[in-house]
């Protein structure tokens, strides 16, 4: 029977944990460059699994022959052995191997807690690609394929980190990096907190693929109409990403859907849960002027005549890198009319004891300044039919007043008006489509919006981290499925308001080389029964 690994603990920094990384894939996945920058990284000794080949072995790899499982029984044992020395020493190190059948890692990972298996992952034709061009190792091309025959991926019950390898090997680093400081602890029962592995209620778990082409499972489902989906799990928490749009499309705690979202198979209606890059909410006529060039962005909202919501959320983004609790998904904005720039954007979610983390980066990797803006628009529910009897706060001092086109056309106190949410109360019967500003920060940095159930007992937070500057809630009546009209309360993070290509409030312009990042989570709190 296969064993199970315990996720590892975080160190008491809240950094990098202070694991042993095994760094595992097939030959030419990279394992040894990867591994390597790692090392550098975090400043601990290194090994390379061909160093642990006894010299028999080489030359059968050298002939063109495959080891068989008792040629590679005393290289694991070395490998075994050697990992056994480094954490009686108490040094976190970093080690290659492939370890491709599960009995393999089982091997080296059963009973040594602290090693985090980090699972590099690429197709077959461009592993083979690499391995061609590479000149004076031992290892052939032809042995290939039997090292897929061999390969058994990583299953969720060993906690893997999984990078797909067709990136840089410095961005693959920076996700494992950055996959690492998700790591948690596994949650322990208190009251009222998650204690319970969930699975999304809408829908059963897919079964994992055997081809080692293409990861699937727990971690990615494929073949559907928003693309694969990629499942997070922490505690009794469950997220989904997708690819379309690379999209947050649920969210729940102990098997209460804290987001009115989508399925899998339905078509992505009213936002719901997409990254709106690189501008959120509208271009007034979709006409702007930037550092001399008059430009024309495609009419999303013909009826407003409008640019509504960026350009990204009906593209499909590549996944970079995934864990148990955490997926970084990525995509490139290429140049075209109306935005004649050059983007590369990458989207983290993660799940810790806090709730849902998201990070948004983007690069401007072309040659020429870009203007820039981002916002994300799920919607949440505390379980109630209609949004009326939700408990709403919003931290904000200011709202934007906007014409019949969705547009700002001035700024006013809340005080004293039906948009003051400064304390909690009831949404009742208002309609609500309203930017707010002036945000009110917790001295430990995000502002927090937050719907409550009617009880007061159980609700969701938003936080609105770094690059947040304002937030439009949307109580959902006007949208187009009347059904789904406010069934949930639409709140959406943003780095700046609502036609900023062409007022220039709260934009970011992005010189070439630089970077914006744009952080904001969900926070579920109280009981659950």
């Amino acid at each position: 029977m296969n064993g199970t690994h315990p996720a590892p603990a975080r160190d008491a920094a809240g950094g990098v944990p202070e694991s042993l990384l095994l760094v595992v894939g097939v030959a030419g996945s990279g394992k040894s460059t990867v591994a390597r920058l790692l090392a550098d990284r975090l400043g601990r000794p290194y090994r390379d699994a061909d160093d642990f080949h006894p010299p028999a072995n080489r030359a059968k790899m050298a002939a063109g022959e495959p080891l068989t499982d008792a040629d590679r029984q005393p290289w694991l044992d070395a490998i075994a052995a050697w990992m056994d020395q480094e954490i009686a020493a108490r040094q976190p190190a970093v080690v290659t191997c492939s370890a491709l059948k599960r009995a393999y890692r089982d091997q080296l990972l059963g009973g040594r807690p602290g090693v985090r298996l980090v699972y590099l992952h690429g197709s077959r034709q461009l592993i083979r690609s690499r391995l061609v061009a590479r000149h004076g190792h031992f290892f052939r091309a032809g042995l290939l394929d039997s090292q897929f025959a061999d390969l058994e991926e990583p299953e969720p019950d060993e906690h893997p980190i999984v990078v797909e390898i067709d990136q840089r090997p410095e961005t693959v680093v920076e996700a494992v990096m950055s996959l690492l400081r998700a790591d948690t602890a596994p949650v322990h029962p208190t009251a009222g907190a998650p204690t319970a592995r969930t699975v999304p209620s809408e829908e059963p778990r897919m079964p994992r693929s055997a081809t080692g082409e293409h990861a699937t499972g727990e971690y990615a489902t494929g073949r559907h109409a928003t693309g694969e989906q990629w499942q997070l799990h922490h505690g009794g928490q469950t997220a989904v990403v997708v690819q379309l749009g690379g999209a947050l499309r649920h969210y729940e705690v102990d098997g209460r859907p804290l987001l009115d979202g989508f399925t899998a198979d339905a078509r992505i209606t009213g936002g719901r849960g997409q990254l709106l890059v690189p501008w959120p909410n509208r271009v007034g006529g979709g006409r702007y002027h930037f550092h001399g060039q008059d430009l024309q962005l495609p009419l999303t909202e013909p009826e407003k005549h409008n640019a509504i919501h960026g350009l990204l959320r009906w593209m499909p983004w590549q996944l970079l890198a995934r864990s148990d609790d955490g997926v970084r998904v990525g995509t490139t904005l290429f140049p075209q009319p109306g935005y004649p720039f050059l983007l590369e954007v990458v989207a983290e979610y993660r799940l810790g004891p806090e709730g849902l983390d998201v990070a948004v980066t983007a690069t401007n990797v072309g040659d020429t300044a870009a203007p820039y803006g981002v916002g994300q628009h799920p919607y949440l529910t505390v379980g109630t039919d209609l949004v009326d009897t939700a408990l709403l706060t919003v931290p904000a001092r200011y709202r934007l007043r906007t014409d019949e086109r969705g547009l700002p056309v001035g700024r006013e106190p809340v005080e004293g008006t039906a948009y003051d949410f400064r304390i909690a109360r009831p949404i009742g019967e208002q309609r609500l489509d309203t930017a707010f500003t002036g945000l009110d920060r917790d001295p430990s940095g995000p502002a927090v919006v937050r719907l409550a159930h009617p009880s007061g007992l159980h609700g969701i937070d938003v936080r609105l981290g770094e690059g947040t500057r304002c937030v439009q809630v949307y109580t959902g009546d006007t949208l187009s499925e009347p059904g789904r009209r406010r069934r949930g309360v639409a709140v959406e993070a943003m780095s700046c308001p609502a036609d900023a290509f062409r007022s220039g409030t709260d934009l970011t312009i992005l010189e070439p080389g630089g970077s914006h990042v744009f952080r904001w989570g969900l926070g579920p709190w109280g009981t659950t029964g």
